[in-house]
């Protein structure tokens, strides 16, 4: 094509020129003319220098922030086991293990789990809502799975799953989720103040974008931290105001380190613009206590802090001396309203007993903050135009399960049960083998999909990890992989206290699978230890 407009360029602008036929050439028409005006760059010598100049685009010339930007989860680990995932997949028998045992990150039905039933019927009747009119629908679909897909439809534009929706989400969906939300705190929900996003991951990074202006601008989170608020600080230009927990007191979260922080930040001349709690934590599988919510709700009052409560591993809570409480209860409770505390609350369809990663469900409900800056969230939604409508029903129908009565109850109900019960069973396992490794110490797993081990290596493995310019915990965690298959995410991915080291792993492996990795990780942890010990 471009040898085709250079020759028919030259062919008009040189009489001598002639096309294989000899034609004479006509005077240039106007709209000849305008067409040379915009190809006559093809030739220009200033045009060659440039497309010589190559790439246009390197680590040099990129946005920096992008740069320090970092997401372990699917990181330097993760990306050795594709690799060697497919050299078995290419060459089975090539490695001492048969298959992967992915333990990284929070992907559920990747690993086995399977989806509730009733959710993906609604799903399924949306999605494809000329079936409702079908004589063997009847039989196929449990009859309050159709009568909710007859409820969505009508809330939808067109009935089309397919069609956009409004910014902050369908407005019928957003009435459902207000009234869950309602029925679990005790509390008025206003459907205005919900945003449904892809997930929660987009919402905070709305307000990330909507707190930080430069790197003055700190935001509080936890150490260790689920490594999407270090990115999006970075990537939008803040400063992360680290505050740790304390493993000793099972991942507490102590007032004292918050205000500690807090003055550090400001000596230094950094604002700090809001509190990040995340409740079951992430990594660490702890479930704060009540008492200690409401401390955190008056440290953001007093120090005029938004509270950004991460809350999507809600449903996941294993001890039966913890409950989980939304910090929207527990402020409300404390009888402070709208105009006392600004709080953003997060919620998603990937985690709890549903695991619907892939759907990418989720909302922010936002209180507290001014009408003119509500306006704002809802301009930086708009630019996204909506959330997926998928992932949009299956927020509203998370917030909205069946009730007793329903004819899918008692199957949605054992399904619920048996997820739950299993992740518990799973979570104590790998918690009593962690336990009986040798320098390993984990903390008991009161919530969220995750254990965070700590591990005690020899000076030797320390020194063998300088050697090979890794992270101690990386350099565990990558032997660990090349000879048993087991990907663990390194602690240092998450932030840690300086000089500990650990390592995430997930309870999610189905539990036929979970012997297994208790066996391979026990053998592996001997023969490391042995090989270098001090």
């Amino acid at each position: 094509m471009r040898r085709f407009v250079i020759g028919k360029a030259k062919s008009l602008l040189n009489p001598s020129y002639h096309s294989q036929n000899h034609t004479l050439l006509r005077p240039l028409s106007a709209s000849q003319s305008r067409f040379l005006s915009s190809t006559s760059v093809l030739d220009s010598p200033s045009t060659s220098s440039a497309s010589s100049m190559y790439p246009p685009v390197s680590l040099d010339t990129i946005n920096p922030k992008v740069l320090q930007c970092e997401y372990a989860v699917r990181g330097e680990i993760v990306t050795l086991a594709q690799r060697l995932q497919d050299e078995l997949k290419a060459k089975p028998g090539s490695q001492p293990f048969e298959e992967i045992l992915y333990c990284n990150i929070g992907n559920p039905q990747s690993l086995g789990q399977q989806p509730i039933t009733f959710f993906r019927e609604v799903l399924a009747l949306c999605d494809h809502p000329a079936i409702l009119d079908k004589s063997e629908t009847q039989g196929l679909f449990s009859a309050d799975a159709i009568e909710r897909a007859w409820q969505v439809l009508d809330q939808i534009p067109g009935r089309a799953t397919g069609a956009y929706s409004h910014s902050q989400g369908i407005k019928g969906l957003r009435d459902t989720i207000a009234a869950g939300i309602e029925a679990r705190d005790g509390f008025p929900a206003n459907p205005n103040d919900i945003f449904l996003t892809d997930g929660a991951s987009p919402a905070v990074h709305m307000m990330m974008q909507l707190l930080i202006s430069s790197e003055k601008d700190g935001i509080l989170c936890p150490i260790p931290q689920y490594p999407l608020y270090s990115a999006s600080i970075a990537l939008h230009g803040g400063s992360l105001v680290p505050y740790y927990l304390d493993e000793a007191t099972g991942w507490g979260l102590e007032i004292s380190e918050l205000k500690k922080q807090l003055e550090d930040a400001k000596s230094k001349g950094i604002t700090v613009r809001a509190l990040v709690v995340i409740n079951p934590g992430n990594p660490t599988g702890q479930v704060l206590a009540e008492d200690n919510q409401k401390a955190i709700v008056e440290f953001c009052k007093q120090e005029g802090l938004v509270l950004l409560a991460d809350e999507v591993y809600q449903e996941n809570v294993y001890v039966p001396e913890k409950k989980f409480h939304s910090f929207k209860k527990i402020s409300r409770s404390m009888g402070y309203g709208e105009e006392d505390i600004c709080l953003v609350s997060f919620q998603s369809v990937s985690k709890g007993y549903y695991g619907e990663c892939g759907k990418r469900g989720g909302y922010m409900e936002v209180t507290g903050f001014s009408p003119e800056v509500r306006e704002q969230i809802y301009k930086v939604a708009s630019v996204n135009l909506c959330s997926n409508i998928s992932g949009q029903i299956l927020a509203s129908l998370v917030m909205s399960p069946p009730k007793v009565g329903d004819e899918s109850y008692e199957s949605y109900s054992a399904e619920k049960e048996g997820i739950l019960s299993s992740l518990a069973r799973r979570a104590k396992t790998l918690e009593d083998a962690f336990n009986n490794l040798e320098g390993v110490t984990c903390n008991k797993a009161e919530g969220a999909m995750y254990l965070f081990p700590r591990i005690r290596l020899p000076q030797k493995a320390i020194k063998a990890a300088e050697a090979a310019k890794k992270a101690p915990d990386a350099f565990y965690c990558q032997r660990l992989l090349n000879a048993t298959g087991i990907v663990f995410v390194p602690g240092s991915g998450f932030r840690q206290v300086p000089g500990t080291w650990h390592f995430r792993c997930t309870i999610l492996p189905q539990e036929n699978k979970i012997p297994a990795i208790v066996s391979r990780l026990t053998e592996f942890h001997k023969s490391f230890m042995d090989e270098f010990r001090d």
